[in-house]
């Protein structure tokens, strides 16, 4: 006797998904809620738990397959039958097992194909690596660190199977090669996204800069202190939120939206807070920010970048939000244009911070400084109204006291 797995709803408006990676394989003994499986969907990966006990008998679809809410995914049978079909075919196995190909120890990690990818063009042995993701599971990350910390060595004639003789494991020096992969549902919901923001808004960006010595001083002399006693750093991020919710109170258009031939402002401030996740940029939102502590801010950001990270975000956690802000400067951005995210008007670009020459009273002296972006709707927001806003931001950062009495 078998039990059907099913996909599960996805969330509002959500249909179908596609099949992202099998993390269990046919003879595979499975847990009452052990992942099977994981669905991308236009927003987020989902995994799929057993509704049972037992070991996976079927898969009926492949990974990149569509499948829709409610489709049968696969079966799992019961634990004692089904776990004897592998035990007899082990002598079998046991033969073979000399001709195994030299990746065979990837099956055993479930590898995406992501990781499967990095794993062969960095020539890295997966099983020596330990993985950060759920459940121990590797991430390209992983991969790509333990690919950086490997001293080069050639690999041992003997260690290479004659099976694999007729398989080239590197390319030849001058060879032209291409690869095709099929862009994930996530990848092809942010190209769409992107698109139509750029064919239905008329964008604009407009530039300030920032001397980060008061925030970075603050930073400096409390960090410690902070983290004692809410347990979690002290970073930029909560500055600029907060920076963010006194500049759209003087400016409410950067933080309202056009629907239809109605403009609809809000007096709470959702912030989109950018997370840069395995499969792509998320956007998962910190709500009634304008509310928050700067504890509350750092501790709601850095939840979202563990589920980022571990590809555990909802399509709840990123449904709604007033206003985006992107941060470049922590892979090193100097300066970009980044378009907003609809139905929003409004998107701050951060970027690095560097040390650069500029002139107070009088004098050149060397200050830490971060240029701003402001991409906007120039439909709903005029010129004036983003240029306002951008040195309100300014001055918070500039002198944080001004985030304590409102001003």
């Amino acid at each position: 006797m078998s039990t059907d797995v099913v996909v599960p709803a996805l969330g509002e408006s959500i249909t179908e998904a596609t099949i992202g990676q099998w993390l269990k394989a046919p003879g595979d003994a499975v847990a009452l809620d052990e992942p099977i499986a994981s669905l991308e969907t236009d927003k987020v990966s989902v995994e799929v738990p057993s509704p049972v006990a037992g070991t996976l008998t079927e898969q009926l679809f492949k990974e990149g397959d569509t499948v829709a809410v409610g489709a049968i995914l696969a079966r799992v049978g019961e634990g004692g039958a089904a776990a004897a079909a592998p035990a007899q075919a082990a002598p079998e196995a046991s033969a073979n097992a000399a001709d195994a190909p030299a990746d065979s120890s990837e099956a055993g990690l479930r590898l995406s194909p992501a990781v499967r990818r990095a794993v062969l063009e960095n020539h890295v042995d997966p099983s020596a690596i330990k993985g950060s993701g759920k459940d121990g599971r590797l991430t390209k990350d992983d991969v790509i660190a333990a690919a950086k910390g490997k001293a080069p060595s050639a690999p041992a004639p003997a260690a290479v199977p004659s099976s694999a003789a007729s398989q080239p494991t590197a390319a030849v020096a001058g060879e032209r090669r291409e690869e095709r992969v099929k862009m994930t549902r996530m990848r092809q919901t942010i190209a769409t996204r992107l698109k139509d923001a750029q064919n239905t808004a008329a964008l604009l960006t407009t530039f300030n800069d920032v001397d980060m010595s008061a925030v970075m001083d603050a930073r400096g002399r409390y960090k410690d202190l902070f983290e004692k006693k809410h347990g979690i750093r002290l970073g930029f991020m909560a500055f600029f939120v907060k920076a963010v919710a006194l500049a759209a109170k003087d400016i409410p258009a950067v933080n309202a939206r056009i629907e239809g031939d109605e403009i609809v402002y809000h007096d709470y401030l959702d912030v989109s807070v950018a997370v840069s996740a395995p499969k792509g940029l998320v956007v998962p939102v910190v709500r009634n920010a304008d509310a928050m502590s700067f504890a509350e801010i750092e501790k709601a950001i850095a939840a979202f970048g563990k589920k980022a990270k571990e590809g555990t975000l909802t399509a709840e956690d990123m449904k709604g939000g007033t206003f985006t802000i992107s941060n470049g400067g922590v892979f090193g951005g100097l300066l970009s244009t980044p378009i907003i995210n609809p139905p929003q008007s409004a998107v701050l670009g951060m970027h690095r911070i560097e040390d650069r020459p500029v002139v107070r009273d009088g004098q050149i002296v060397i200050r830490p400084m971060m240029y701003l972006a402001l991409s906007y709707d120039h439909r709903l927001v005029d010129g004036r109204e983003a240029v306002t806003f951008l040195v309100r931001v300014k001055e918070a950062i500039e002198d944080p006291t001004r985030l304590l009495i409102d001003l």
